[in-house]
């Protein structure tokens, strides 16, 4: 696996391995001297699992040049408040009188999380701090949600400034009658950052020189099926797709029960082979006996994957 992108998201089905794989590319650009950083998004939080050792909010130090963080949903809020409470109290305040604890109801409104990783994301990579960003995403529709978001924000503040501006007289009626004081930002200054935020993000995600996305799968029906369906959204907006992870194949069947399923398998690879192998790495990862935690397991099986 060569890949020259400084962000690596990781993505697919959950369950098929794309943490651990995650570690292994970790692991690897770590080995060859660049500064790595490990980050995941999927609210099953197992780096720690893997790595057996407590990851928190903060970056850990897990090996030589190797980093990882776990972003509980607190932190993601807290962050999110400390960055854009302000703004939100701005704009709402310009047309409500409220106090500043509205911050804390509009924290809690779904997508939040969604909009602080990618901007969370960009930032670690626009302050240079690391050579190598590994992006364990959450499992498919939650990846998709988040990775379109951004997209469909465009679109809505587009909306909102058509429905804002026609409401301007109104505003400014309700400020004076209310005693509401007047902003130094008006709501459309704040609206119009907002949509270069996110005009930033979605260039940001469309950069195939910066972001590469790499499928994990194994070699069955649903994972197989499900990978299929994110390289095609991915697609469709316009995001890199560089690499396929096939996990849990297996070698050598030894038994009537492993060639049976071997030759499922078998199906399932070949598929993807003649469907991804013209314009992407295809990357076999076999069934180990034997469950890989820990370290120096982990870097037994990098250097076979990345050999």
């Amino acid at each position: 696996m060569d890949i020259a992108q400084r962000t690596i998201m990781f993505g697919g089905k959950g369950g098929v391995g794309k943490t651990t794989v995650s570690a292994f590319a970790g692991l690897y650009f770590a080995s060859r001297g660049e500064k790595t950083l490990i980050i995941t998004t999927d609210p099953v939080l197992s780096l720690s699992d893997l790595f057996e050792t407590k990851i928190g909010d903060t970056e850990t130090p897990i090996a030589e040049n190797l980093y990882a963080i776990e972003l509980s949903t607190d932190e993601v809020l807290k962050r999110w408040k400390n960055k854009f409470g302000d703004e939100v109290y701005e704009v709402i305040s310009s047309i409500v009188n409220v106090d500043n604890d509205i911050v804390n109801y509009v924290a809690t409104a779904p997508g939040i999380d969604e909009e602080f990783m990618l901007d969370y994301i960009m930032e670690l990579v626009e302050n240079e701090k690391y050579d190598r960003i590994i992006w364990d995403t959450a499992p498919t529709g939650h990846t998709m949600k988040l990775l379109t978001m951004p997209f469909q924000y465009i679109d809505h503040l587009d909306q909102a400034a058509k429905v804002y501006m026609g409401m301007k007289d109104s505003f400014s009626k309700l400020q004076m009658a209310v005693g509401l004081k007047k902003k130094k930002r008006t709501i459309f200054d704040i609206i119009d950052s907002w949509r270069k935020l996110a005009e930033k993000t979605v260039d940001f995600l469309k950069n195939k020189d910066q972001v590469g996305f790499v499928g994990v799968t194994i070699p069955e029906a649903l994972g197989v099926f499900q990978i299929e369906r994110l390289i095609s959204d991915f697609d469709n907006i316009g995001l890199n797709t560089s690499h396929i992870v096939i996990n849990g194949v297996i070698q050598k069947a030894d038994c009537d029960f492993h060639t049976r399923k071997k030759k499922v398998q078998e199906k399932y690879i070949g598929r993807i082979r003649e469907k991804f192998g013209n314009r992407m790495e295809i990357i076999e990862i076999p069934l180990y006996p034997h469950e890989i935690t820990g370290l120096e397991a982990l870097k037994e099986v990098e250097s076979k994957l990345f050999d």
